[in-house]
C-alpha cells in the first residue's frame, strides 16, 4: 500500500516524499488508519518495521490540523538515544508542516537543560522524553499538559524492564484524561497489559510478525572460549571492505577492552557505552551513520536506540541475557527490505541462553565452524550444560569442570564455585 493512498494533509506528504518513503510497511498499514481515527492502539512490533513513522505521520496530520502552538504531544521512550532518533526523525516528517519538537533527555549539560526548559515553557508542539528526565522538569511545575491531545509509549516493555512503571504512572496523572493514546511494545507480556488496561481506552490490537528477525538477516554462531573471542573477531574483520559494522557486548569494560583490542590491530573503530557524556554518544553516532569509521563496538544502550541504514554486519561478542534482546540487536542489520548478517559468539556458560533464542524465533541456527587459526570451540550441547551445572561438590559447591566450563573434563580437588547469573543490566 502506498502512502498516498492514505488521508494526510498535503504538507505532511511533501515530508514523505523529502524522507523518500513510498510503500507503507505491514505495521504503517494497519496502525495510520486507527491513528487518524483517533483510535487508541497497542501495537506489537520490533525494531526496524517502520512503527515510527506508523504514529509520527498522524501526530502531524492531527497537530497541523489543530492549528495551535500548544504542547499537543507527548512521546515517551526508554533510552536518550531513541529519544534523539525520534526526534530526529519528527523533525525529518516535520519539516514542510511547520511543527516544532523537543527531546528531553538526562545528562549533565547545564546548556541543555535550559534549552529543554525553555522549549517545554514556550509549548513546544511535541515533547520526545525519557520517562525520568520529564518527571524531572514535570516536578519543577513549568509543564503545561492541560492542551495535550496525544500520548505515546514507543518499546514500553523496555521502559517496564527499566524500572519506569512508577515514572510513568506519575506522568499520566497530569494528562488530560480525553487523549488518544498509543502504545508499542516488542512482546506482550501481562505487565504491558496491565499498563494498557490501566492507561488505554478500549484499545485496538496491532500484532506484526513478533519475536522473529527479519528475513533477509542470515544468522550464524561460533562456539567460542572466552579467549577464542578477540582473535575470532579479528579473523572476521581483517582484509575486507567493511563498511557498517555493530559489535555488542554485554558490559562496558568489555567494550573498551574490546576497543583498545582492535585498535592496536589497526581497525578504524569507535565505541559507544555509558561511561560517555550525551555529546560524546552523539558525535560517535553521527560518525558511524556518516561512514567516518566503518566499526563501532557497543552495549545494548544502542540496540533499540539506532537509525542507521544499511548496517552489514552486527556481531553479539556475548550471547544476549534476554532472548528479546537478541531480536532487538539482529533488528539493527536488513531493516526494512534489506539483507545482513547477525554473528553471535557462545561460550560454554551461554548455551543455554542461546538455546533459549533459538526456541523463540522458532529455528535452529546454524553453528559455523571455527577458522583453524582460532581453534576448535566448546560442543554445543546446552541439554547437559543444564544438568551439570546443578550438581553440587562433596563440599556443597558447584563445580565448573574445566576453565572453560566444560563437564567432561574435571579438575583435581572438586573444582571452583560455579558463579550465580547477575542480575541484568538495564543502564548499560
Amino acid at each position: 500500500m502506498k502512502f498516498s493512498e492514505f488521508s494526510l494533509i498535503p504538507e505532511v506528504f511533501e515530508g514523505i516524499d523529502a524522507m523518500g518513503f513510498e510503500e507503507a510497511s505491514p505495521v504503517q498499514e494497519k496502525v495510520l488508519p486507527l491513528a487518524l481515527a483517533k483510535k487508541d492502539l497497542i501495537a506489537c512490533a520490533q525494531t526496524g518495521t517502520g512503527k515510527t513513522a506508523a504514529y509520527l505521520l498522524p501526530l502531524l496530520h492531527h497537530i497541523k490540523k489543530s492549528g495551535e502552538n500548544k504542547i499537543k504531544g507527548l512521546i515517551l521512550a526508554p533510552t536518550r538515544e531513541l529519544v534523539h532518533q525520534i526526534d530526529q526523525q519528527f523533525q525529518g516528517f516535520a519539516y514542510f508542516v511547520g511543527l516544532d519538537s523537543v527531546a528531553v533527555y538526562g545528562g549533565n549539560d547545564a546548556a541543555i537543560w535550559e534549552q529543554q526548559r525553555v522549549a517545554i515553557e514556550r509549548g513546544a508542539h511535541v515533547i520526545v522524553a525519557s520517562p525520568g528526565r520529564i518527571i524531572s522538569h514535570i516536578n519543577l511545575g513549568y509543564v503545561d499538559f492541560s492542551d495535550l491531545e496525544y500520548l505515546i509509549l514507543d518499546e514500553a516493555d523496555k521502559m517496564l524492564d527499566m524500572g519506569f512503571m512508577e515514572d510513568l504512572e506519575k506522568i499520566v496523572k497530569h494528562l488530560p484524561k480525553n487523549r488518544q493514546t498509543m502504545m508499542f511494545s516488542a512482546t506482550m507480556p501481562h505487565k504491558i497489559r496491565h499498563l494498557a488496561k490501566a492507561i488505554l481506552n478500549n484499545p485496538e490490537e496491532i500484532n506484526i510478525a513478533t519475536s522473529k528477525p527479519a528475513e533477509g538477516v542470515l544468522q550464524a554462531a561460533y562456539l567460542t572460549s572466552d579467549k577464542q573471542k578477540n582473535p575470532l573477531i579479528k579473523h572476521l574483520l581483517a582484509e575486507k571492505e567493511l563498511d557498517s559494522v555493530i559489535i555488542f557486548a554485554s558490559t562496558k569494560s568489555k567494550v573498551k577492552e574490546l576497543l583498545s583490542d582492535l585498535k592496536k590491530a589497526k581497525f578504524n573503530v569507535k565505541a559507544i557505552h555509558s561511561d560517555l557524556e550525551q555529546k560524546e554518544r552523539e558525535e560517535v553516532m553521527l560518525g558511524f551513520r556518516n561512514r567516518k569509521f566503518p566499526i563501532l563496538v557497543a552495549t545494548d544502550i544502542v540496540s533499540r536506540g539506532i537509525d542507521v541504514d544499511n548496517i552489514g554486519l552486527i556481531i553479539n561478542y556475548d550471547c544476549p541475557n534476554d532472548p528479546e534482546d537478541y531480536i532487538h540487536r539482529v533488528g539493527r542489520t536488513a531493516r526494512a527490505k534489506s539483507t545482513g548478517v547477525a554473528l553471535t559468539f557462545i561460550n560454554q556458560a551461554d548455551q543455554q541462553k542461546f538455546a533459549q533464542i533459538e526456541k523463540l524465533i522458532g529455528e535452529e541456527i546454524y553453528k559455523v565452524p571455527n577458522p583453524e587459526e582460532v581453534g576448535e570451540g566448546p560442543k554445543y550441547d546446552p541439554g547437559s550444560f543444564k544438568k551439570y551445572r546443578g550438581k553440587k561438590s562433596r563440599n556443597g559447591k558447584f563445580n565448573s569442570g574445566s576453565k572453560e566450563g566444560n563437564p567432561s573434563n574435571k579438575q583435581k580437588g572438586g573444582g571452583r564455585k560455579y558463579p550465580r547469573p547477575k542480575p541484568k543490566k538495564n543502564a548499560e
